[in-house]
């Protein structure tokens, strides 16, 4: 094989890296914004839902008609489920967890899910990807087990089944042939299903929107999750499922980190230690090998 071939298969074989990256922060601003908008009661959390998802269709939808006019939606009813499923839960539950807790029991869930579902198909799983599984699974049992510095632990369930929501998106996201469609799609296939929370929400008078919950959620809708879950539907098609599952355990740090410089949350012994060990579980999963 020639340099030239081997430095071009080296290229398509690293090209999703920075959109990969891109991707995981979107992922960590949306707890960012989230608690941001539930912490001090800006927004209750069904508005938030609504408006987060309304707002990304929205955006989405523009998108598709400025850049390819005339071109037919993607997705599906399935996607549309788990979108909807998955952002609702993650807003009830961040009511009462922090930025970094929270994304650290959401993407626990995502890498059992998606890992069960790697499993399920058959595909390969190294020894040292079961490894680095095994080490960042840990890291989650030891910041949930009992003590004063436990999070909520209905919340912390909540969390968790918004997380297998989130894995069921990612891996309808495998067989996507057109990731901003598919993308655009989804969110558009929510909207029913954010009418009904809505209406049922204004007929209890349990809305309550400021100015600056509206801002976060839009934020979120617009930046975190259209555009960041477009880029991610076009990663999550050129690696395996454990790949992608592995990927998004580095997103609980990022979110750590945001939380405590831009929230002012605290940075406790349990919580930075059980991010050390995922981080390194995901380190050893994803870094390549001899050979590779």
């Amino acid at each position: 094989m020639s340099i030239r071939t081997t430095s071009s298969a080296r290229h398509g074989n690293s090209a999703w890296l920075w959109p990969a990256l891109f991707s995981l922060v979107a992922f960590a601003a949306n707890s960012i914004f989230c608690r941001l908008a539930l912490r001090d009661g800006a927004i209750d959390a069904e508005s938030f839902t609504v408006l987060r998802l309304a707002s990304g269709a929205a955006f989405l939808l523009l998108l598709m008609r400025l850049r390819r006019p005339g071109q037919a939606l993607g997705g599906s009813w399935k996607g549309g489920l788990a979108l909807y499923l998955y952002a609702y839960l993650f807003s009830v539950a961040y009511l009462q967890l922090g930025a970094g807790v929270g994304a650290l029991v959401l993407f626990g869930a995502v890498q059992i899910t998606m890992f069960a579902f790697a499993w399920l198909k058959r595909e390969r799983l190294s020894p040292r990807t079961l490894l680095g599984m095994a080490i960042a699974f840990a890291g989650l049992v030891m910041l949930l087990l009992p003590g004063a510095e436990a999070p909520p632990l209905l919340s912390a369930l909540v969390m968790a089944a918004s997380g297998v929501a989130w894995g069921a998106y990612s891996l309808l996201g495998k067989g996507s042939p057109d990731p901003l469609a598919d993308t655009a799609g989804n969110f558009l296939r929510s909207l029913p299903l954010l009418l009904v929370l809505g209406g049922v929400m204004a007929l209890l008078a349990c809305t309550h929107v400021t100015p600056v919950g509206l801002l976060f959620a839009m934020a979120s809708g617009v930046l975190a999750s259209g555009a960041g879950y477009a880029v991610w539907y076009g990663v999550v098609k050129q690696v395996s499922a454990q790949q992608a599952a592995t990927m998004q355990l580095s997103v609980p740090v990022i979110a750590t980190l945001g939380g405590v410089v831009l929230i002012g949350e605290p940075m406790s012994l349990r919580l930075l230690a059980a991010s050390l060990v995922v981080l390194g579980g995901v380190a050893l999963a994803l870094l390549p090998g001899k050979g590779r």
